[in-house]
């Protein structure tokens, strides 16, 4: 049997590899072992459970109010004796956290192939997203396979000298999560009566702005009373700190606790529209047809926005009250997103990527590359 480990320590990675260790499974010859950094934890046991899949390691990294040099310099060498320890054939890692790159390069280290899930993402700016952005650059330079969830993804690639025969295009592992998800998961009990808005707001190049975007979205939840705003708020402290001063007490505006992936999936379908500055969110949005403003100034998946389903916002805060002010006023315009046709995917890339691994290890044929 060839060890295949899946290395992560968030939430949305977790999610995201679900679909592939589930399909790994299912190949004969080939053993998936789950390694968890533990960026996050709560969440991560909770995306985990919903799914119905152990960890095999715990590095257990998470510090309060961490700096990113030293978790790099507690994840490299802990992954490193990690990966030996399990007899890792070949390692997966996705998408663009410090986990992704530290593990990658940990695993290059120590000699053993490393496929990057979710690899091409670009968004031509290495401050946005920081440090997601130079994270997932520095991760393909070491990557044996590339999985690019689009055409777009894969040219990227390419333009950066990958070579054609390691980039298999997938899809987006994260529409085969959230479709699933959503059907699994239910409402968060006590939640008014919708119709609902979803926000998210957490990056870290967002946060000097974080109050500010926060009183933007409050003048908006002021302005349409019979909607409810639901933000589930992350646990980082800089986060919270910065905007339960300001939508705290807001009539219709419900500040939660992270909901487990399910019943996040489950809001996220139930709403009317999404406001975030999160990567996946763009993705599982456009997977259940609900529309998606997008607080940053770039996107490293634009295909979202060349088919109509999201809307880049910008992050200057009376920007993105007009932006989202308008929307809500025009459910045409609504509509239209609404019917825009996914970019990200079929539901069956994490099959993709577990018949590119066995293809990779000698267990079978390479696959065809999915097209839009």
């Amino acid at each position: 049997m060839k060890r295949v480990v899946l290395a992560f320590g968030t939430r949305p990675e977790a999610t995201k590899m679900a679909p592939v260790y589930l399909a790994l499974k299912g190949v004969p010859g080939l053993r998936p072992l789950v390694l968890l950094t533990g960026q996050h934890r709560e969440q991560l046991r909770q995306a985990l459970g919903l799914f119905g899949i152990q960890e095999d390691q715990n590095l257990d990294v998470m510090q309060e109010r961490q700096a990113l040099p030293d978790l790099a310099a507690r994840i490299l060498p802990q992954a490193a004796r990690a990966l030996k320890e399990m007899g890792a054939d070949y390692v997966l890692v996705h998408g663009d956290t410090l986990t992704t790159f530290a593990v990658a390069w940990a695993a290059f280290l120590e000699g053993i192939p490393v496929g990057h899930v979710e690899a091409g993402l670009r968004s031509g700016n290495l401050k946005e997203p920081f440090p997601e952005e130079a994270n997932r650059r520095l991760t393909d330079v070491l990557t044996d396979l590339d999985f690019a969830p689009t055409p777009l993804a894969k040219a990227n690639l390419l333009k950066e000298g990958k070579r054609e025969e390691g980039i298999l295009v997938t899809g987006q592992t994260g529409v085969d999560a959230v479709l699933l998800a959503a059907e699994l998961g239910r409402l968060p009990e006590g939640l008014p009566e919708g119709p609902y808005v979803t926000v998210t707001m957490h990056r870290r190049e967002n946060w000097p702005l974080l109050p500010q975007l926060a009183q933007a979205l409050k003048r908006v939840a002021e302005a349409f009373p019979h909607l409810t705003f639901v933000y589930p708020v992350h646990l980082n402290p800089v986060v919270r700190e910065a905007v339960f001063p300001v939508l705290k007490g807001v009539r219709n505006f419900v500040l939660l606790d992270p909901l487990e992936y399910g019943s996040m999936a489950a809001l996220m379908r139930a709403s009317l529209l999404l406001v975030t500055d999160s990567g996946g969110l763009q993705e599982e949005g456009a997977a259940l047809g609900v529309p998606v403003v997008v607080l940053r100034n770039v996107t490293e998946r634009p295909e979202g926005l060349k088919a109509g389903i999201l809307k880049l916002a910008g992050t200057d805060p009376e920007g993105v009250y007009r932006v989202v002010k308008g929307l809500l006023e025009d459910p045409e315009e609504l509509s239209r997103m609404r019917q825009a046709k996914n970019p990200y995917g079929d539901g069956k890339a994490g099959l993709r990527v577990a018949r590119g691994v066995a293809w990779r290890l000698g267990l079978g044929p390479r696959p065809e590359d999915w097209a839009p």
